[in-house]
């Protein structure tokens, strides 16, 4: 069997690591760089909070991975556990975390419920005027500059075909498969895998599977370094747009959210909104006073895809055969990503998953 996976974000270059660690004959082509899609412009937090609970087994497989990276791709991306903080200001919040808390308790996700005494003696100078939060100890995140050629990389090593700078590829249905045409050359396979991220729509209507699919950019932005204060990932459970935050160990504080995504337009170069930062900052002041009157030296953004009901789409065509999906995972994508390419390995190597992704099927926006 040879297989294409278009795509060489973390979702498509994990497809081509886990495809070549069985032994299945693997093209990955990529129409830019590697990984410098919407992988390069995530927040990069590793978390199971929050998360649509259909996608918990996923998640949970995912994790097991994130925590062998370093063994799989004989490199450090700089995964580091330690913990995803949840910050809670108001009872409507807090009744939301508790009802998430007990559903997704049975599908492997234990949250330690913190009041704010323990919250002020654990993680001090972090939301002062919290009512409440909850910690996820497992969690954590990594560096999403890393990642993307980690994958390509070790996926080489094991026998892939990487090949980037493609351009936008045209894509021919063959009697035996699978023909795409790219400034790079011709590529022929039994298999094609789409991880194409927020152009994934464009490929699945090709085969008659058209996606309702938006691109918007996040608004990020980091800090100065500062001395390194700030160990667990800090979120915001929020009855609207919650920030974020994370301290890198060389001190920098990155953060996001708070604020709209801002659309993408035909270009599919995602621009960051200048009016946005005075609000997102005061809500990231609201997480960690002490960021009240540091230096923002960069700020920058990306192309994300979102579907209508925000789940991606992931599994088997359901209109041509030898055809797969992987893409629009709607800004949350980034802890999912090896499990993903694991999932989609064994999908198509065995025919089947142990992890349930039926939720996440393409046939769910079939006429």
């Amino acid at each position: 069997m040879q297989v294409i996976v278009l795509g060489g974000g973390l979702m498509g270059s994990a497809t081509a690591f886990f495809l070549a660690r069985r032994g299945v004959r693997v093209q990955l082509i990529e129409r830019g760089h590697i990984g410098a899609g919407g992988t390069v412009a995530s927040f990069g937090n590793i978390r199971r909070t929050g998360r649509a609970l259909q996608q918990l087994p996923l998640a949970r497989r995912s994790l097991g991975l994130w925590n062998r990276a370093e063994e799989l791709l004989e490199r450090d991306v700089e995964f580091r556990a330690t913990g995803h903080l949840r910050l809670i200001f108001d009872e409507a919040s807090r009744a939301d975390m508790l009802r998430y808390s007990d559903d997704a308790r049975p599908l492997g996700l234990e949250l330690e419920h913190l009041e704010p005494s323990e919250l002020r003696h654990r993680f001090p100078g972090l939301g002062p005027s919290a009512i409440g939060a909850s910690y996820s100890p497992r969690d954590g995140s990594a560096n999403p500059r890393l990642i993307g050629p980690a994958f390509a990389d070790a996926a080489a090593r094991a026998g892939a075909r990487i090949t980037d700078q493609a351009g936008v590829p045209q894509i021919t249905k063959t009697d035996s498969g699978f023909q795409v045409s790219t400034a790079q050359g011709d590529f022929g396979a039994d298999v094609l895998v789409n991880c194409a991220g927020a152009w994934g729509t464009e490929i699945a209507r090709q085969f008659g599977e058209p996606v309702p699919l938006t691109a918007h950019g996040p608004q990020m932005g980091v800090t100065e370094p500062l001395p390194h204060r700030i160990l667990p990932v800090v979120g915001m459970w929020s009855q609207d747009s919650g920030a974020y935050l994370r301290q890198v160990e060389r001190g920098n504080v990155v953060f996001g959210g708070g604020v709209p995504r801002q659309p993408v337009g035909d270009t599919g170069f995602a621009t960051y909104d200048p009016a946005g930062l005075a609000p997102q900052l005061a809500k990231v002041v609201k997480l960690c006073p002490a960021l009240a009157n540091v230096a923002i030296i960069r700020q920058w953004s990306g192309c994300e895809g979102y579907t209508a009901d925000m789940l991606p789409v992931m599994g088997p065509s359901g209109t041509t055969p030898g055809l797969f999906h992987a893409f629009g995972f709607c800004g949350h994508g980034f802890q999912l990503g090896p499990g993903v390419g694991d999932v989609m390995a064994e999908l198509i190597a065995t025919g089947t998953s142990e992890t349930p992704i039926g939720g996440m099927s393409i046939d769910r926006f079939a006429a």
